[in-house]
Order: C-alpha cells, then structure tokens, then sequence
C-alpha cells in the first residue's frame, strides 16, 4: 500500500469512527430553527425580498461584482417558495422525512442567498451548507417524529453511535471559519486598535443590554476581551484540536456567542446557529451520551419501546 493510500485509509477511518448520534440531531432540532428565525423578518415580506414588487439590482454585464444574476420571482411564486422554506424547515427540525424535506430546505435557502446577494449574511451564505451536510447523514434516524412512529409500530430506530461524517465536517468548518475570521480581524485593526470591540456595541445592532454594559463595564476590560476574541478565532484550529484545550475553547464560543446575541440584536439567530455546531461538534461524548439518554426517555413515554 502507498503511502498516499494509507493517509486516504487513515482519514478515512477518522471520518467513519463511531460517534453519538445525538450530534448531528442537536443540529438536524435547532439549525433549521435558527435559519427560519433569521429568514422571518425577510419572509413576511417575501414579494419585495426576491418578488418582482421591490428594488432589484441591474444585471450588470461582465462585471465581478455580480457573477450571477438571479431575476425576481413573480410575486405568487416567491409566497410558494416562502411557505416551501418554512414548511421543509420545520419538517427537518421535527425529523418528519428528514432527508427529502433538507434537500427542499437547502434548495430554497440557496436560491435566496443567489437572489438576494446585497443582503446576503452570514447565515443566508453557511445555512445551505450545514443543511446539506445534514441531509448527507442519518438525521432523524434515532429522535424525530419518523423514529417516534417507528417506536409506535414496535419497529428498530437508529443506533446510539454511528459513523458520523457530517459531525466531522462540523468541526473542521468551525475551525477553518473562526481562523480565518480571526485572520481577516488581525488584518485589519482589531491588534492595532485596543477598542474596536468596544466601538462595536455603540453601532446600529445596539441593544438595551449592550448599552448598559458599555456604560459599566470599565474601559480596561474591553482590550483584553478584544484580544482574547483573536487569541480563540486564529488558534481554533490548534485549540480545538487539543484534548486539554477543547472543553475551555467550547466553553468560551458558547460564551462569546451568547454576548454577541445579547448585544447586538438582529445577530441573536447566528448566535444560535454557532452554538448549536461548537456543541453538536465538540462537546465531550459523556454530555451527548446524557443527552441521548434524556431524549430517549422524552421519545419512548407515549409507548415503551426498546431502541
């Protein structure tokens, strides 16, 4: 065997190793939810969002900026791909055809995101990604409405632990994403600047909560809360990756994204998209195992049932 057949061979067997199949549940529940929460403010006006009654920007001919143009919908079928988002997404978060309903859910998300590029955000541009990784595994298998009615026919549902390649996935993303989100920072002037993050709680996505803790929260501790934010995205790869740094890592993510939705408001859904993937990806398996336990006792009152 080549050398290059036994590093695929060695990856390999890195993606198929067995993990809780409650990981990419917590994703399957909580990420189509996130996605809807940020998509309502657009989707209740939907004919002006990607419709043919609001601004469109030109198509512009063999320019950069624009590689794609996506015309607008007529307005009745911009609400029938609305109510098809909404729709799918909710099947996915209950686990009703998990698969078919994701791949409907990534379909509209991606056309949204193409159609709407000027407003296209964070969660509009990773959503179709995470979904599709979803519907690429066994969602929905093991908790979910499909394996409710498998436990009320008396039927087997998936196994505790099962190869899981989209959890990988989840952590390489998460690590790639916040380094090279700490690298943009560092190129800018998040080092040269000691009160950048302070300036951030003063912008237009300030909330109640954010100016009260601009207005306490004494000067000198912005700094080092603004370097430490540099020290978790740039070394993510090397922090997560770390068996003695991995829990503080997730501990702190799930932390700053907590304060990220707490004080800059409309960011609340990404917030929550993050924190459902650092815990789907790198929580310790003794947490997922807790929980698998917990949501097999929730599944199995309405009938006893052996998994």
């Amino acid at each position: 065997m080549s050398p290059l057949e036994r590093l695929f061979d060695k990856v390999g067997d890195w993606i198929d190793a067995p993990r809780p199949a409650i990981r990419l549940e917590l994703v399957r529940m909580f990420a189509p939810l996130a996605i809807l929460g940020f998509m309502s403010g657009r989707l209740i006006h939907v004919d002006e969002w990607i419709g043919d009654s609001g601004f469109r920007v030109p198509k512009l001919m063999h320019n950069g900026h624009q590689p794609l143009w996506v015309p607008p919908l007529p307005n009745d079928l911009a609400w029938v791909l609305a109510i098809a988002m909404v729709v799918s997404g909710v099947f996915v978060a209950a686990g009703y055809r998990t698969r078919p309903s994701a791949l409907v859910f990534v379909a509209t998300l991606v056309f949204v995101a193409l159609s709407d590029r000027p407003a296209a955000f964070t969660v509009s541009k990773i959503g179709p990604v995470i979904m599709l990784a979803v519907a690429c595994g066994p969602a929905g298998e093991r908790f979910g409405v499909d394996a409710w009615l498998r436990l009320q026919r008396g039927e087997e549902i998936g196994p505790k632990v099962v190869p899981l390649g989209p959890v990988r996935f989840f952590q390489l993303f998460l690590a790639v994403f916040y380094c090279a989100s700490g690298v943009a920072k560092g190129g800018s002037d998040w080092i040269t600047t000691p009160l950048v993050l302070f300036s951030h709680v003063h912008d237009s996505y300030q909330t109640p909560i954010s100016f009260f803790i601009a207005q306490h929260l004494p000067g000198r501790f912005w700094t080092p809360m603004q370097y430490s934010v540099l020290v978790y995205e740039m070394g993510a790869p090397i922090l997560f990756s770390w068996s003695r740094t991995r829990l503080p890592q997730l501990l702190y993510g799930v932390a700053m994204h907590i304060g990220i939705g707490l004080m800059f408001g409309p960011v609340i859904w990404f917030a929550v998209l993050m924190i459902t993937l650092l815990l789907a990806a790198y929580s310790p398996d003794s947490w997922a195992e807790w929980l698998d336990e917990k949501a097999m006792k929730v599944m199995r009152k309405a009938r006893p049932a052996a998994a």
